[in-house]
């Protein structure tokens, strides 16, 4: 729980503040997330993987401030493609593509949404803290509240398959404090109505649940119970920000689409 306050501080000083957070974050995630994988077998370009994917952070947080045009981000594409080329000179690697797939899969997964959210934070064209808290806010209230319902009258498992954790009744639970927190939210950040809010609230309700069970797919698969044990009775980054991966795209799609 310190986590969140210094998070809030940090969003709420400066754009700076806010970039280096994320970026750590994401570097943090990105490592966590390579680190399993090649305890499986394959051996995804761990380093080069986390280089592209903050790159891709880096410069779209550059073009939102007008300090480089739009055709530096073309720089991307030789970048990424070099994954390619790197692996025909890894002799030792019996997986190639497996390993190529991961490591490209790392930069989708992980530093595309947070890249994406640099497009909210600038959504009127300079950073506002206040749609980045908001969002966040909304997340965490959804996590909580899934947690502490399912916890106390979670029945029906939501996804039996995957999460022994998941229940309907926590996800309802979870849905319906987002959108109280959304009206609190909207008038907070006006930038935004309050329609928007709710929508954003729904959105969040649905995608982050399915972003949590994602990422519980994903440590199945690869044996693990956290992804990390970097904070301290919480598991690893992935852990904390598993539903933020799979909501703030589709937060920004809702936002782009609905005028």
């Amino acid at each position: 729980m310190v986590g969140v306050p210094i998070m809030c501080f940090a969003i709420y000083w400066s754009l700076w503040s806010y970039f280096l957070l994320f970026s750590l974050i994401l570097v943090l995630a990105m490592v966590e997330f390579y680190r399993p994988i090649k305890l499986q077998g394959a051996a995804p370009l761990r380093f080069w993987g986390i280089c592209s994917g903050l790159l891709l952070y880096s410069l779209t947080f550059l073009y939102l401030q007008g300090r480089i045009v739009i055709q530096m981000l073309y720089i991307l594409i030789p970048v990424i493609a070099l994954i390619y080329l790197i692996q025909l000179y890894r002799r030792a690697d019996p997986t190639p593509f497996a390993s190529i797939a991961y490591t490209i899969l790392g930069i989708i997964y992980i530093s595309i949404p947070f890249t994406l959210l640099h497009l909210l934070a600038f959504l009127q064209g300079f950073y506002s803290y206040r749609i980045v808290l908001g969002i966040l806010f909304i997340l965490w209230v959804n996590d909580i509240g899934a947690y502490l319902v399912g916890l106390g009258l979670g029945k029906h498992l939501l996804f039996e398959r995957i999460s022994s954790r998941k229940s309907w009744e926590g996800s309802l639970g979870g849905a319906c404090m987002a959108l109280l927190i959304s009206y609190g939210v909207a008038h907070y950040c006006t930038i935004l109505c309050l329609w928007k809010w709710l929508g954003i609230a729904g959105i969040t309700a649905v995608a982050g649940t399915y972003g949590d069970l994602v990422a519980s797919l994903f440590k199945r698969s690869m044996n693990l119970k956290d992804s990390g044990s970097i904070i301290p009775g919480h598991g690893g980054f992935l852990d904390r920000f598993d539903s933020f991966l799979m909501a703030i795209p589709c937060i920004l799609a809702f936002i782009k689409m609905i005028p």
